[in-house]
């Protein structure tokens, strides 16, 4: 996340932000939302492991031992003191918590990560290759051989596609290879005590004790990210508590373990509960025809298939899209990229996480997996994304210039969008919204 599974953050308005630590090849976000919102901005941003920011597609980084901070680790046993009272009114048992907490020290490694926000970034070009390679798209469909009896039966009781539950799966955890090897104790307390988001982890670790306190693991069984997100999936606690299933009927919700039954059938059951429909792809790939007008290229304009051609909008075989149901135009790199008409099936991946790069790279991999075919369109290769530094440039620049982003936050959302619509069509350019750097060096 986050699954909002959350944790879910990386924000992507084509995507939101992707972020890569030190290689290992799995793409999950790294830290869900602080609240389960659906949160929509921009460019892919490459953040170095952050764990906060809201809903970022991650690589995973490579634990290594932390060394031991000892005036910062003895604030934090009297953080835990403190901290346990709240855990006990809450209906944590004395013995559940101080289980839970044995040998528990403060990590500074989690800190560092969670600081570590680089401005540079990552197109979404980039972080596609990277979702739906020809290695992942290989090792998704012996994933899908080699469990095939129980992702048919998770398809049967959940309703959704066993090839999209499989590209969760790998775009979270590499299937399974990278679920993170942090104490989940242990991050979420450093973190909470840290403060900077406080509340959120200290609501995530109380979650997770509670998770201990049901008896579905052990406090060193519960593994995960150094941001709280847990086993095949990546769950953060309270989506875990939500929304996961005892698929094996053992009595316990194991997410963890080396059998990915339950943390599958969770992700199934976690789309089924925001929406999913079967049968409805999450989006297809068309073209648009030449003079599109690009205001209607919105997330809040909805027409049916039929609608959409009788605008000039087909499928990339030049056909009009089957009736999937009302869709809207989504134009990740703007009017030189890929288009898609997506379908409410990528609003509900998108509560799992917010990013639509996250969502495309699952949506795409799915249908790789199930035999589809690569993109056909190109992208616009030789742009460079603004970095995070450069984005609050725009914004400003922008509102100067009399086109209000009603804010400076670096995330380019649906006020910044507006604005960057308004200001090229005030300078005679395609008004495709796609906030480059030639734009902002027009507008220095």
């Amino acid at each position: 996340m986050r699954c909002l599974v959350l944790i879910g953050a990386l924000a992507l308005s084509i995507g939101s932000a992707v972020s890569a630590g030190v290689v290992t090849q799995s793409l999950r976000p790294e830290a869900r939302p602080v609240s389960e919102e659906v949160t929509r901005t921009a460019p892919v941003q490459l953040l170095s492991v952050s764990a906060g920011s809201v809903l970022r597609p991650q690589m995973r980084p490579v634990t290594q031992a932390p060394i031991i901070d000892a005036a910062a680790n003895a604030r934090f046993q009297n953080w835990i003191k403190a901290f346990r009272g709240r855990a006990l009114s809450q209906g944590i048992s004395a013995s559940t918590f101080d289980r839970a907490f044995r040998g528990v020290q403060y990590d500074p490694d989690v800190i560092k990560r969670d600081r570590n926000q680089s401005e540079f970034t990552k197109t979404i070009w980039d972080y596609l290759a990277s979702a739906a390679s020809d290695s992942r798209v290989r090792d998704g469909k012996q994933a899908l051989r080699k469990h095939r009896r129980k992702l048919d039966a998770i398809e049967a009781r959940y309703g959704v596609e066993k090839e999209v539950v499989v590209a969760v799966w790998g775009l979270e955890s590499r299937y399974g290879e990278f679920r993170g090897d942090n104490d989940v104790i242990q991050s979420l307390a450093t973190l909470a005590f840290d403060g900077r988001r406080g509340k959120f982890f200290e609501s995530q670790l109380v979650a997770a004790l509670k998770i201990l306190q049901n008896g579905d693991t052990s406090p060193r069984n519960m593994t995960g990210s150094w941001a709280g997100a847990m086993g095949h999936t990546q769950f953060i606690p309270t989506s875990y508590l939500a929304y996961a299933v005892d698929f094996t009927g053992d009595g316990r919700r194991d997410i963890w373990s080396d059998d990915p039954s339950d943390a599958l059938a969770s992700t199934a059951a976690y789309l089924k509960r925001f929406g999913w429909i079967k049968g409805q792809p999450w989006g297809v790939e068309v073209k648009l025809p030449q003079g599109f007008n690009y205001d209607l290229a919105s997330r809040k304009i909805q027409k049916s298939p039929a609608e959409w051609a009788r605008l000039g909008v087909r499928g990339v075989d030049g056909k009009a899209v089957p009736n999937y149901g009302a869709g809207s135009i989504l134009l990740p790199a703007g009017g030189r990229g890929v288009a898609f008409m997506v379908f409410k099936n990528f609003a509900v991946i998108e509560r799992y996480n917010a990013a639509d790069a996250y969502v495309i790279g699952v949506g795409h991999l799915s249908d790789r997996i199930k035999g589809g075919a690569s993109l056909v369109g190109n992208w616009p290769e030789g742009e460079r994304p603004l970095t995070l530094r450069e984005r609050k440039e725009l914004q400003r620049r922008l509102t100067r210039a009399g086109y209000d982003t009603q804010g400076v936050d670096g995330k380019v959302g649906p006020n910044t969008l507006a604005a960057v619509r308004a200001y090229q069509k005030s300078i005679g350019v395609p008004a495709d919204g796609f906030a480059t750097l030639s734009l902002l060096k027009r507008l220095r």
